[in-house]
């Protein structure tokens, strides 16, 4: 039986549903809300002991500052998204009809490293290929350039097809592959990248689901495969993907499943993790709340979720001085380790 990323979600969703622990009946004010919230994500929650989070002392500080007599209904949210932003977790969101609470320090703290007019005046000159979240143009020294601004909605099968023969049909030896500021979407968008660069079936992770309410009620990790893309153009030269701490979720997966194919390498900074799978629920008020629930590993069974970090000495920032002069020195840098990589490859 072929084992798909796609198989593994729903078998991880069918225990939740189907297992019989009880239910509680909330009431519809602000301490109700609140035990709703906070038992939720207690139960549902993956990355408790990861981050070493206290969620009992959380919920007993966080409690004690309602006060129904005084608070609107936007000073509750916001104690709600307070309590939810200490776990650190850029998947973790609070949505009303006025407010969606979202943990933003998993990439504010560190340098953007990314400039989208930098990259589009300076080297792609404003003249370049696109489909959907794919450009792509041939650079200097005949390297190949593809920017994957996002996961979410998909990449033409037909749009990577023609990117890659046109490097090919260039002389590119190796490529560019650059997913700073990629936020995520879909791991199908992920997988179907992925299925360019290698040949055959590789292991490609492991997920493991909630199996009851405890914190440590996990099943044993599943592995899940990838298949190369039969009948499609692929890549199998050299390949340095450019990151920063702003890609994140199906991007950071992305990144965790490339890094172990013996034709890449990873230039930049460490990725913004992002490894947990979302579940979302509903509060009695109507207010919808989404968590990390499912943790996702790489082949090596290390989990991502504080980011993949560069190769070894392949870690580089964005010089912000060189950058108004016109210069991406994170661009500069992984055009010169595929230049080495071609060289190389011209040796053998």
């Amino acid at each position: 039986m072929k084992i798909t990323l796609r198989t593994l979600l729903l078998s991880a969703a069918f225990p939740l549903l189907a297992s019989c622990h009880h239910v509680e009946e909330w009431d519809g004010g602000m301490q109700g809300n609140f035990d709703a919230l906070w038992t939720i994500v207690d139960e549902h929650y993956c990355f408790f002991d990861e981050k070493g989070i206290d969620w009992q002392e959380t919920g007993k500080r966080y409690r004690a500052r309602i006060n129904p007599e005084e608070m609107k209904a936007t000073d509750f949210f916001n104690l709600c998204g307070q309590m939810l932003n200490e776990l650190c977790d850029g998947h973790v969101n609070l949505s009303s009809s006025f407010n969606t609470s979202y943990y933003r320090r998993w990439w504010s703290d560190y340098p953007q490293n990314f400039d989208e007019r930098l990259i589009q005046q300076y080297y792609l000159e404003f003249d370049y290929a696109q489909a959907g979240p794919l450009s792509y143009k041939v650079l200097h020294d005949s390297i190949g350039y593809m920017r994957v601004s996002t996961m979410s909605g998909g990449i033409p099968e037909g749009a990577l097809d023609v990117s890659l023969m046109s490097f090919a049909d260039a002389g590119c030896n190796s490529i560019v592959i650059d997913v700073r500021d990629n936020g995520g979407g879909m791991m199908t968008t992920a997988e179907r990248l992925v299925s360019r660069f290698f040949d055959g079936r590789i292991l490609a992770g492991y997920i493991s689901h909630k199996t009851g309410p405890g914190h440590n009620d996990f099943s044993e990790p599943y592995p899940f495969h990838y298949d190369t893309a039969s009948g499609h153009v692929r890549w199998l030269r050299p390949v340095v993907l450019l990151t920063n701490r702003s890609t994140f979720s199906a991007a950071n997966n992305f990144v965790s499943i490339m890094r172990l194919l013996p034709n890449v390498r990873i230039a930049g900074d460490t990725t913004g993790g992002g490894s947990g799978m979302p579940y979302s629920s509903e509060l009695p008020c109507g207010w919808a709340v989404r968590m990390s629930a499912c943790p996702v590993y790489d082949a090596e069974m290390r989990l991502t979720e504080h980011g993949v970090p560069p190769s070894d000495g392949c870690r580089i920032d964005l010089d912000p001085q060189l950058a108004i002069q016109g210069t991406d020195t994170m661009l500069e840098f992984a055009l010169d380790l595929a230049a080495d990589w071609r060289e190389w490859i011209e040796k053998k």
